[in-house]
């Protein structure tokens, strides 16, 4: 998370403080990230705290490019 800019660093701790099941988010760049998110996972879990499922809107849904294929 980036200290300049600490809006990530707050949907990720309110969506963990409030028990929030799922954070849905676009932001690929310091959450939806690959490898950042066991990261991020970590951290949370270290400081006592389950963390939310992070994912992406797709991800929640089930969408994806050939999801729509009927063969």
């Amino acid at each position: 998370m980036p200290s300049y800019d600490p809006g990530d660093a707050f949907h990720l701790a309110f969506a963990t403080w409030y028990r929030i099941q799922y954070l849905v988010t676009w932001n690929f760049k310091h959450i939806a990230n690959a490898t950042l998110r066991t990261k991020i996972i970590d951290v949370i879990r270290d400081n006592g705290y389950e963390a939310p499922i992070i994912c992406t809107p797709e991800e929640l849904t089930g969408m994806t490019d050939d999801s729509n294929d009927t063969d």
